[in-house]
């Protein structure tokens, strides 16, 4: 195991580590008899309380374990008499796999591995559970719901993060009782991941493999500031092993020479990481393919953390927000129906991550400019110019906190240009136009105070209202060039997720990387990893279970 990794187990999920939540008792189920049970080995009540007086469990934890083991009648879940379950065995195969592709030293029991490995290598028949059998039983238990715990749910508290979409819900006890209700576990089907964290993972592995290959050599620019069809030389030559090494498709030989075949595959480079596809060589891709493979690992493993935590997507129409990518996108179910680029809160007024329903759509709106902004830039402008709100379409409406309350007309040079888009939250943050519209031929577009404006505000109206036969584009139109406040109401809300993901495969399946533009990747790399030469070891905490 590579020491410069180590995965920290930093905040357990609620259901296994909060001792004080009041977990609802579940009775004994005496329907389960000898002649229906699975097995005829059983736990004494008193070998389970014992266990849980030598573990020190926590009121909620043993309860859990109580609940679990009351509801199939002190039925064994894991050995029957001829040793490990076929649930078992997948559990350690399970197990086994993740420390491995994760590097996760805290999912790792030596001892409990030993003994699986020890009941799969040789034939056993158990008439009745004695002591130890009946405490290998429990351990199991007990170890699944750490594993899922923290190979589901997250190890890092999402909120700490300032990541405040409502995390991802899972049941412990009912992903046991699916696990040992099924004879023919499809892990694929089984286990509480999304896709995208799926396909990250099948990227990390492949990472894993080029990282055995050891550091690849740098590539130099050269003296040339960028490369072209018909160029010739040693960084062509690297660039084209590069992408070979990567596993580009495209390219058959390290050549040094610039073809159109050459060119393709820098085009579609620079769109995996977030740069207009010019085809040329320069010093901005020339950085990314520098990029240490061990960085590219990191990056991995913080952008699955981040995916552990999604809810589940919601059937039909949302609208999915990615703040470094720059993009918004409007998906009906699986599918990308509409996509634009957006401007995002610059690094002082970041754009928070949260999710909402969005349920309005407002038309030559006023801006009612924040107290922050007023006290900041409007009253110093105020003060240098006697005309500053009358040049700038502004009125003061009244007056509170002993600032003055300012809102900008409805207007061609407003801020939030000819509509915005509400979804109601507590941080005041929307989707709105802009007049400002040369910001989005910039590559990078974090610029705005916290709101994300949009590209193309008119079609993500138009999209919305389809089903308002009396919102044609002519009409919409209209609207957006009024002189008064028009409000529409959507006919059914649609969910908005803004999100942070510096990692993810496209609808191309193509890994695309993004800069970390909040220093969000920063914080989570401080909870996740612990490097051999940045000090002594953090503290492990280990959930209670």
């Amino acid at each position: 195991m590579k020491k410069w990794l180590l995965l920290l187990l930093i905040v357990p999920i609620a259901f296994i580590a909060c001792n004080r939540k009041k977990i609802p008792k579940v009775e004994r189920d005496i329907s389960i008899t000898p002649k229906n049970a699975v097995t005829r080995l059983e736990l004494d009540s008193l070998q389970m309380e014992r266990y849980i007086s030598g573990q020190q469990l926590g009121d909620s934890a043993a309860q859990y374990l109580r609940n679990f083991y009351n509801s199939r009648n002190f039925q064994f879940a894991w050995i029957g008499e001829k040793g490990l379950t076929e649930q078992a065995r997948v559990f350690y195969t399970l197990n086994k796999d993740y420390v491995n592709d994760f590097r996760d030293s805290t999912m790792l029991d030596s001892t409990l591995h030993e003994k699986m490995e020890l009941l799969m290598k040789q034939d056993t028949v158990f008439k009745k559970a004695d002591s130890s059998l009946a405490g290998l039983e429990l351990q199991l238990t007990r170890h699944f719901f750490n594993y899922v715990a923290n190979a589901y749910a997250g190890k890092v508290d999402p909120e700490v993060l300032q990541w405040h979409i409502p995390r991802k819900k899972l049941s412990a006890t009912a992903l046991l009782d699916s696990l040992m209700a099924s004879k023919n576990t499809k892990i694929d089907d089984w286990e509480p991941v999304n896709q995208q964290y799926k396909l990250l993972k099948k990227e990390l592995l492949r990472y894993y493999t080029l990282q055995k290959k050891g550091d690849w050599e740098k590539i130099s620019l050269g003296k040339q500031k960028r490369y072209k069809t018909g160029d010739t030389g040693l960084t062509v030559r690297m660039v084209r092993q590069r992408f070979l090494e990567l596993g580009d498709t495209l390219l058959k030989d390290s050549l040094p020479e610039f073809d159109e075949t050459l060119k393709t595959a820098v085009k579609q480079a620079q769109q995996q990481f977030g740069y207009r596809a010019t085809g040329n060589i320069d010093a901005a891709l020339i950085k990314e393919l520098n990029v240490p493979v061990q960085e590219r690992i990191e990056k991995l493993l913080i952008n699955m953390e981040r995916m552990r935590w999604m809810p589940a997507m919601p059937a039909g129409r949302r609208v999915l927000v990615n703040i470094p990518d720059y993009q918004l996108h409007v998906f009906e179910d699986k599918e990308i129906a509409l996509s634009m680029g957006i401007v995002v809160g610059k690094a002082a007024n970041k754009t928070v991550i949260f999710s909402n329903k969005l349920r309005n759509i407002v038309f030559s709106p006023y801006w009612n400019i924040p107290a922050s902004i007023v006290r900041s830039e409007v009253l110093p402008a105020m003060r240098r110019n006697r005309n500053y709100l009358r040049n700038k379409n502004m009125e003061q409406t009244g007056t509170s906190n002993g600032l003055p309350q300012i809102r900008q007309k409805p207007g061609d040079n407003n801020s939030l240009g000819r509509v915005k888009f509400l979804f109601p939250n507590s941080y005041d943050i929307y989707f709105h136009d802009t007049p400002a519209k040369s910001l989005f031929a910039e590559e990078k577009r974090a610029f705005s105070h916290g709101c994300i404006r949009l590209a193309q505000p008119a079609k993500l109206a138009e999209y919305l209202l389809a089903d308002q036969k009396q919102w044609t584009p002519d009409n919409i139109a209209k609207a957006m060039k009024s002189t008064k406040e028009i409000w529409v109401r959507l006919k059914k809300p649609v969910p908005v997720f803004i999100t942070y993901f510096t990692a993810w495969v496209d609808q191309h399946g193509r890994l695309n990387f993004r800069d970390d533009i909040y220093g969000h990747d920063q914080k989570m790399a401080e909870q996740l990893f612990l490097s051999a030469t940045k000090g002594a070891a953090k503290p492990v905490t280990i959930a209670k279970l």
